[in-house]
């Protein structure tokens, strides 16, 4: 466990690590109560001895941020976060509510000096009881719409700055063929990833005790968007002929948060505190293997940049990293003289710290079965390993007794 209700969480209910790995940070989003609006948490250098963290609330959580489900980063600097409320307005009338896009930049977010509508960058509303929400790119996220059951692409576009409120560029289209159903008690989440090497994405119907995915590069508008508007958007539109399909209806209880990692799907189970793990590389999902994550009340997960798998739970308001053992078959020993960089790698891997080694060592590569699909010898590293034959995923680099992560993309 890296951090409880003392560091802040409270019922911590999804995490997401900056997209900029030399930040350090990783954030985690509070549903807290409907009266006080909901908060992230910022930990830097998590699960380091010199860890820190800071809990921020916008002026305007009450609004933007209300019994929060999810967050996502984009890959600007920006994120998003997810509403669970149903009328964001808290009057008992139309239900104003949806996603909001939010800056990272500490000058920005949180700060009280935007005027009434605090510190968000954007905000739509046509998803009430949102469940989870999935970024694809730049201010494009995919949220689970947890009243309609169905799923809506939000692209905010360009943001109308801290504390306005202009929504009228935006492009808002609704996937309806077939049916998300919530927990009843809107407390465990319906979380959505997605794929972006091939545009899938994976989606948890909790209520249905099963995984969807659908290809968000097919289908067609079919006519305005059935729910709203609220408001005047360039574009709200209901799409048609996508290709979708149920990829796992077994073996869960209460799923509820999901991720991915090259062929690797994970999804957290509620009711067991277990991830699941299923191989995505063959004609049918097959489950490859179960972690315990310590306990019922597991909900948003995340592999993060040192290939293991952290994840929230909102009963016991905990952070928790799962064992080193949790994504590949073989146990790691750290050795604090190995150094792998770049982590996450592309093509090329170096690995500092080499020089107390034998040349004649053998290195192996081993992917998230414990499978070798590399192997060279320490000698070899000096001009770095290439690695751009490997498929995205979680690797194991060992040289003797020890073992070091790095995620190839």
């Amino acid at each position: 466990m890296i951090a409880t209700s003392n560091e802040d969480l409270l019922v911590p209910r999804d995490l997401d690590f900056h997209p900029d790995f030399e930040r350090n940070e990783l954030w985690v989003i509070n549903k807290d109560t409907e009266a006080s609006g909901g908060s992230t948490v910022k930990f830097t250098n998590v699960g380091a001895p010199g860890m820190s963290y800071l809990m921020q609330e916008d002026p305007n959580n009450w609004h933007f941020m209300s019994l929060p489900t999810g967050i996502a980063f984009a890959d600007n600097n920006n994120f998003s976060t997810c509403p669970g409320v149903f009328d964001a307005n808290h009057n008992g009338g139309t239900p104003f509510t949806g996603p909001s896009l939010w800056s990272s930049d500490p000058t920005i977010y949180a700060q009280g000096t935007f005027g009434p509508l605090g510190s968000h960058l954007d905000m739509l509303h046509v998803t009430p009881n949102s469940q989870g929400i999935a970024h694809e790119h730049w201010n494009k996220f995919w949220v689970v719409d947890g009243y309609n059951g169905d799923v809506v692409m939000h692209d905010f576009r360009t943001d109308h700055g801290p504390g306005m409120d202009y929504h009228g560029d935006a492009i808002i289209r609704r996937y309806a063929d077939f049916t998300i159903t919530k927990d009843p008690n809107d407390h465990i989440v319906s979380h959505c990833v997605m794929y972006k090497a091939t545009g899938w994405l994976y989606v948890v119907d909790h209520g249905g005790d099963r995984v969807l995915r659908l290809n968000t590069t097919t289908g067609a508008a079919g006519g305005p968007g059935n729910f709203g508007p609220f408001e005047s958007y360039v574009e709200y539109t209901m799409y048609t002929g996508y290709d979708w399909e149920v990829i796992i209806s077994s073996g869960l209880v209460e799923p509820a948060g999901i991720d991915i990692v090259g062929d690797h799907l994970l999804v957290s189970d509620h009711a067991t505190g277990e991830v699941i793990i299923y191989d995505l590389s063959g004609p049918v999902v097959a489950e490859l293997g179960r972690v315990d994550a310590g306990g019922p009340g597991l909900m948003g997960i995340k592999v993060g940049p040192d290939g293991r798998i952290w994840g929230v739970n909102a009963t016991t308001h905990s952070l928790v990293r799962i064992g080193p053992d949790a994504t590949v078959g073989v146990e790691e020993v750290a050795n604090p003289e190995l150094t792998l960089r770049p982590n996450p790698v592309v093509d090329r891997l170096f690995v500092r710290g080499l020089d107390h080694l034998t040349v004649n060592g053998t290195v192996l590569v081993q992917d998230a079965t414990g499978r070798v699909v590399l192997n060279a010898q320490v000698g070899d590293l000096r001009t770095g390993l290439d690695v751009g034959a490997l498929r995205p995923g979680t690797y194991s680099l060992r040289i003797g007794a020890f073992s070091q992560r790095f995620v190839k993309q």
